[in-house]
This record gives C-alpha cells, sequence and structure tokens, in this order.
C-alpha cells in the first residue's frame, strides 16, 4: 500500500522523503530524544541514509516496512517518526516504534501516534497481533503504550546494546480483537 496518509485528530503520518532529513535529524541527532531508544544519536547523514532507504522500502511490492514522518495537522510540521515493520517469521503481525521531539512531549501525541499506526496495522492492513518495546526507565512510553491500547507482556534481558550498555526491553501487544474494543 502506497502512498499512506494516516490522519488523527492532530497529527497526519504520511511517507517520510528527502526533505525532512533535517526535521528526522532533530529528532534522532538529539541526545535527550535518543536517551530510551535503541541506539545512539546519529549524524545527519546517518538520516539521510535511513530516509533513503525507508523511501525505496515504500515502494517494494508486497511492502513490509512503513516508515512515516509524523506532522502536526495545524503546523505541517514534523514532529516525530513512526515505523511499523512486518515480521517475515509471523504471519499478519508486526512490531511498531516512534520517536518524538521532546518539544511535543507530554502532549499525547505519542499516544496518538500510536493509536494511528494501529489504526493502519489493523484497519487498513489487516494484521492480527502489533507489538512494542520500549526501555525499562522509560516510564512515559510505558503509560503512551497502555493508554494506545497494547498490554504489557514481559521483558527481554539484555537485549539491546546501546548508550555503551546491554539493556532489557519491556515488551507490549495488542491483538485485533481487543483493537476493536478499545475506546476512541
Amino acid at each position: 500500500m502506497y502512498p499512506v496518509e494516516q490522519s488523527s485528530t492532530r497529527l497526519l503520518l504520511r511517507e517520510i522523503t528527502i526533505n525532512d532529513v533535517d526535521a528526522v535529524h532533530a529528532i534522532y541527532g538529539d541526545a535527550e530524544a535518543t536517551k530510551h531508544l535503541s541506539f545512539e544519536p546519529r549524524t545527519r547523514d546517518q538520516v539521510g541514509q535511513i530516509i533513503a532507504r525507508s523511501m525505496v522500502l515504500a515502494t517494494t511490492e508486497p511492502r513490509d516496512e512503513y516508515c512515516l514522518a509524523v506532522d502536526e495537522r495545524d503546523s505541517g510540521r514534523l514532529i516525530g517518526y513512526a515505523r511499523l515493520a512486518l515480521d517475515p517469521h509471523q504471519p499478519r503481525a508486526a512490531t511498531t516504534g516512534f520517536a518524538l521531539r521532546p518539544s511535543a512531549w507530554g502532549t499525547g501525541y505519542g499516544t496518538e501516534t500510536v493509536r494511528a499506526l494501529l489504526t493502519l496495522a489493523f484497519d487498513s492492513l489487516g494484521l492480527h497481533r502489533v507489538w512494542a518495546a520500549r526501555a525499562p526507565l522509560n516510564a512515559a512510553s510505558h503509560k503512551t503504550l497502555l493508554r494506545a491500547g497494547m498490554q504489557e507482556e514481559g521483558r527481554i534481558r539484555e537485549h539491546v546494546f546501546a548508550h555503551g550498555a546491554w539493556r532489557d526491553s519491556i515488551t507490549y501487544s495488542i491483538l485485533d480483537h481487543e483493537w476493536k474494543a478499545v475506546p476512541e
């Protein structure tokens, strides 16, 4: 499915473009924004390579990865980067994740982003299961994933090597029939 545009009340998730490199780098290059992510801050060149790869993958058939810009609908400003990747080992399953500018934290945009990704996953792509993972110290992400309708599943021990050390990941998931029961 290309191109993707998924709207929510305040946000628009859309295909990423090469014009988004600086805005995504403002997130992926920021130490505060990447503190709980699975990687260290990226250079502008690395972000450009990620976006170029995402643009190529967006037009492959069948499509198995959706890397989307998260824009504020009112301002049109890119405030985040979101990803939904189909799992090649599990039918009708995907993993999801997102990152927002620190200036957008605490506004409910995280929950709105996850809900928009889940709408894409279940209502447009017909998936059965979506899962996500967070760093154990990222309490805000815990609240975001629960508010979006996901359930905590457990811990993957020493799952990610980032910032010079191994860290665990806390996992969450939601199933298609659970998504249908989540209030709007």
